[in-house]
């Protein structure tokens, strides 16, 4: 008996020993923890701090039912307040009381007010007072809020036509569209251009933009509502490559006589109206306008009180395209001048303007990009932006597309200094007096950290967050980056390869290609393990290559590399993945009868259409959401690397996956969501009859209901549906 029960406690240590946390090897991570919606995702993310932002010179966060606030200079952080204070402040205001910490904001930029709305109220608290002070009362039938803190009126939608509220909840309805297809106070244009929003306040108020946008020429797309019992037609207007484009004006509201005056923006009626921005003294409003062709972009400038033109003030054309992105910028304290951002040299950097549209000077310059502003100091004398220039200061040399570090630009010396104190990518978060930074770093080897920057001498005031390895208990895969040159000879290519743990060279291991390769688009990066996604490491952990490299076509390596692939989509961007096949083939452990290929979207065409082109070399494919000829695609994107339908006929010809269905020869799954507004469904739907017709058999799954990503707690279910299929025909 006594030898029995020390058989147990040994027995039960050494199971207690196998299974610690610290035996990494037995510990598997599952779908569940590394796909966003699964159960446990939350618990494999490097830790960060919930609604982490400037209050004036105060950063506050909150952790747990704490709102936390503290100034850089603080050598602790204080509660500023409680939800269970938020909620006893609340009732003495006879408002309801919330369940949780809302989402705040900060109204003011030098004012302790947050704002913060639930259960049909926007509710103004200030933290200093501990008081409710404004309390607006919303419907829920209003949406696309937009405050002004000029004047506290809060403008919004409901249905198709714009209103405002007043602080004293006086509702005031500013236009009268009765018909289906005209909107107003939406944004335009399928959101590109850097359009997210259809309201503009001017900078006291006393004024407001918005978007008119008459879609009745536009053909109605079908989307089908299956969620009721018998299913509901609920059609969008989807401009196609080479159809008729909606038309868009801008009108003005001016509160101190309810009046409404349009933009005359003349003809042509189809053209982009973007980058909507008030002049500091509300008398003007600058638009950069683009043609239907977007090889010609015009900086406009209105007057806001009669509509009329007052001025062209410059041009900027490409044989190619032009992408306006950001609105002008004035300077804090010279209304007289303006930043502009421009790709005109080659590489997206900023230029110096007055309003007479003189150029004054190129504010940046050299072989890389700027990737944001962020604002300016109190005095107006340096700007801060973010850019792949080369850590730690030469700008001379060439970017590195990998990282992004936060620089100060001297605008009378165009001195430039780099703010940022570590290596890798950072997002940052100016102080409205531009004194201090919230600076987010991470990198190949930091999870996350967060500090608090005095930007004078980029001295770390504050450590906020240092994040563990969320994954320190688990043995992970390897991860391996380099170049490979381009299809050119010349070109260089980042890439990023995912390995088994404990790989062995002398052994096979079947290979995914993971590919997007289309614009705006970069997946190799300089972040937290190279940017790798939670499905390629547990396809990894599961015995799996995973690949990918960013080929010409993608984004921050300049307009050349990134438009290279100009009317001719699928062509340069096939080439460099197949650089990658080279590559991967000189390996000694890739099975090279076990090549895959997944991708989405964009990816979901080059899935495809690599799956297609060269048969012999991809066994499997999946490929999501799938361009499958460009003529079905929205106007805007489509004509901007396509051109019209009628101006690049072999082009569109030529990239009609359709007329490639006959060459499937491995396993092919097509998925898409059923009401995708972006590639519509008619995309995987046309290449399935053209499958049909040439007697080929692709595999198929629809997500009901779901738009063009699969999200939510559907998307572990969507990242095992794949695995299984690679599990099944590929390993």
């Amino acid at each position: 008996m006594r030898i029995n029960c020390c058989l147990l406690v040994i027995t039960s240590f050494i199971l207690n020993l196998f299974f610690m946390p610290g035996n990494a090897q037995e510990k598997q991570l599952t779908l569940q923890d590394l796909v966003p919606g699964g159960k446990n995702y939350y618990r494999f993310t490097p830790k960060n701090l919930r609604q982490l932002q400037w209050c004036g010179n105060s950063y506050i966060y909150v952790k747990g039912d704490s709102l936390l606030m503290a100034s850089p200079a603080d050598k602790n952080e204080q509660v500023a307040f409680t939800r269970e204070k938020l909620n006893g402040t609340l009732e003495t205001a006879g408002l309801p009381t919330t369940g949780s910490m809302p989402a705040f904001s900060v109204p003011y930029p030098d004012k302790p007010v947050l704002a913060f709305d639930y259960k049909n109220h926007r509710v103004h608290y200030d933290l200093k007072a501990n008081k409710i002070i404004a309390d607006y009362q919303l419907d829920a039938a209003w949406s696309r809020f937009e405050f002004c803190a000029g004047n506290d009126y809060l403008a919004f939608t409901e249905k198709n036509n714009v209103y405002v509220l007043s602080p004293d909840n006086q509702v005031s309805q500013i236009t009268h569209e009765m018909e289906d297809g005209i909107v107003c106070g939406t944004d335009v244009h399928q959101r590109e251009f850097g359009i997210n929003k259809g309201l503009f306040w001017s900078p006291k108020g006393n004024m407001l933009a918005f978007y008119r946008m008459d879609e009745r020429m536009v053909t109605d797309y079908p989307i089908v509502d299956i969620s009721t019992r018998v299913a509901e037609a609920k059609p969008i207007k989807y401009p196609m490559a080479g159809m008729k484009s909606h038309e868009v004006t801008v009108g003005v509201y001016r509160l101190s006589d309810n009046q409404v005056v349009y933009l005359k923006t003349g003809l042509p009626k189809e053209k982009y109206l973007t980058n909507v921005a008030w002049s500091p003294d509300e008398k003007s409003i600058y638009i950069a306008e683009l043609n239907r062709d977007q090889n010609e972009c015009k900086l406009v400038r209105y007057n806001a009180s009669t509509g009329e033109k007052e001025a062209e003030l410059f041009t900027e054309r490409n044989d190619r395209y032009v992408e306006p992105q950001v609105p002008v910028c004035f300077l804090p304290h010279d209304p007289s001048r303006f930043i502009w951002e421009s790709q005109r040299d080659g590489y997206n950097h900023i230029y110096l303007y007055d309003t007479s549209g003189k150029l004054v000077k190129q504010l940046t310059s050299g072989k890389w990009v700027v990737t944001g502003v962020h604002g300016f100091d109190e005095k107006g004398q340096h700007l801060y932006f973010s850019a792949t220039a080369p850590y730690p200061g030469n700008p001379e040399a060439d970017g590195n597309p990998m990282e992004n570090y936060t620089w100060q630009l001297n605008l009378k010396t165009n001195k430039l200094a780099c703010v940022s104190s570590k290596k890798g990518v950072h997002r940052v978060k100016v102080s409205p007096s531009g004194l201090y930074m919230i600076d987010e770093t991470t990198s190949p080897v930091i999870p996350r950290d967060i500090d608090i920057v005095r930007m004078s001498d980029r001295r770390t005031m504050k450590s906020l967050v240092s994040a563990p390895d969320p994954y320190k208990n688990y043995q992970m895969p390897d991860i391996k980056t380099g170049t490979i040159l381009a299809s050119d000879g010349q070109t260089s290519l980042h890439y990023r390869l995912t390995v088994p743990p404990n790989l062995d060279e002398t052994k096979k291991y079947p290979v995914i290609v993971y590919v997007y390769g289309g614009p705006h688009s970069q997946l190799v990066t300089g972040d937290w393990m190279h940017g790798v996604g939670g499905w390629d490491l547990f396809m990894a952990q599961n015995g799996y290559v995973l690949f990918t490299v960013d080929g010409r076509g993608t984004a921050n390596r300049g307009f050349e590399f990134e438009s290279v692939i100009h009317r001719q989509l699928g062509v340069k961007e096939m080439e460099d993945q197949m650089k990658g096949i080279e590559f991967l083939k000189s390996l000694p452990f890739i099975d090279t009868d076990r090549i895959g290929v997944f991708g989405w979207s964009y990816g979901g065409f080059m899935t495809t259409n690599l799956m297609l082109t060269y048969p012999d070399v991809f066994k499997v494919a999946v490929a999501g959401g799938p361009v499958i000829d460009w003529s079905f695609y929205e106007i805007m994107y489509g004509e901007r690397y396509m051109d019209h339908p009628k101006e690049n006929p072999e082009g569109y010809a030529n990239n009609n996956l359709r007329d490639k269905a006959d060459q499937l020869k491995g396993h092919l799954l097509l998925i898409h969501g059923t009401s995708d507004p972006v590639v519509v469904w008619q995309h995987s739907l046309s290449f399935l009859k053209a499958c049909v017709d040439a007697g080929t058999f692709p595999d198929y799954f629809v997500y009901p209901g779901h738009q063009h990503n699969v999200i939510g707690k559907d998307r572990p279910h969507l990242m095992e549906k794949i695995t299984r299929y690679f599990e099944e025909h590929l390993k």
